[in-house]
């Protein structure tokens, strides 16, 4: 099965040890794995703050570069939710993209539900043990808003709870936003301050030592506020638990992801 990785701009810059996460888990699984050196932006932050043509040229660049892909999976929900919700949008009067942009979203899956719904892993069963050394970590998730736009609900849980040596801790309010929304935060700073702060008490409230956050933003954002309350809470994304767990990858507790990089 050949896949394409699709890393984001996010990932690409604060969290590039997910994306190798990401592809080792997907090589280990069978997949043959390539990375289109051209790709850029998905157009999200110009889609966001109105610049539509801007964002209608981004989004015929990625259908080219992806062209030949068989599948493309991003460890970022909204970078797949913009490709899914919106490129067909955006380029439905184009008549040389229309067809191409309907063959782009279909191909184009977030990295758990391409877990779940493509290649149907089961973690136990292939021995999927974290953090290692016979521990158990309290761990619990954070649902970002755009999972909803692909139709995801507790695939990431599920996935968590095949994992031995999780400790999943439910999160309250657990469909609420971070109050990130990108460039919500910055026209709505004191709104999304105040949504993050209840984020965090949520989050804290559950004890747990590590937040899974599956979305860079989303994970700027959450540690960012943590961090500057003076929590120790770490955060990892769910690629990387999983790599870890299958041996992939070191346990890594310091990297720039698992201290939260948005100081």
């Amino acid at each position: 099965m050949k896949v394409s990785l699709f890393v984001t701009c996010l990932t690409d810059q604060f969290y590039p040890r997910v994306g190798q996460a990401v592809v080792g888990v997907l090589e280990h699984l069978g997949c043959d794995v390539d990375f289109p050196t051209e790709q850029t932006c998905c157009g999200q932050p110009m889609f966001n703050t109105g610049c539509h043509d801007d964002a209608a040229d981004l989004a015929r660049r990625m259908i080219d570069v992806f062209e030949e892909s068989h599948y493309v999976v991003t460890p970022s929900g909204s970078c797949c939710a913009m490709i899914r919700d919106y490129y067909f949008e955006l380029l439905e009067h184009d008549k040389a993209y229309v067809s191409k942009a309907r063959k782009m979203v279909a191909k184009t899956y977030e990295f758990t539900e391409f877990l779940m719904q493509v290649l149907k892993v089961d973690l136990k069963e292939l021995g999927c043990a974290w953090p290692g050394g016979g521990e158990r970590k309290k761990v619990t998730y954070h649902y970002s808003c755009h999972l909803r736009g692909l139709g995801m609900t507790n695939e990431a849980v599920q996935l968590l709870k095949q994992i031995e040596g999780v400790d999943y801790q439910e999160l309250e309010k657990t469909e609420q936003c971070c109050g990130f929304g990108g460039t919500f935060a910055v026209k709505y700073p004191q709104i999304s301050g105040a949504m993050v702060q209840d984020k965090t008490d949520c989050i804290r409230g559950t004890e747990a030592e590590i937040l899974i956050c599956n979305d860079g933003g989303c994970a700027l954002n959450i540690m960012g506020a943590l961090n500057r309350q003076g929590s120790d809470m770490r955060t990892k994304h769910l690629a990387e638990v999983v790599a870890e767990g299958l041996g992939l990858m070191d346990v890594e507790a310091d990297s720039a992801h698992a201290t939260g990089g948005g100081r």
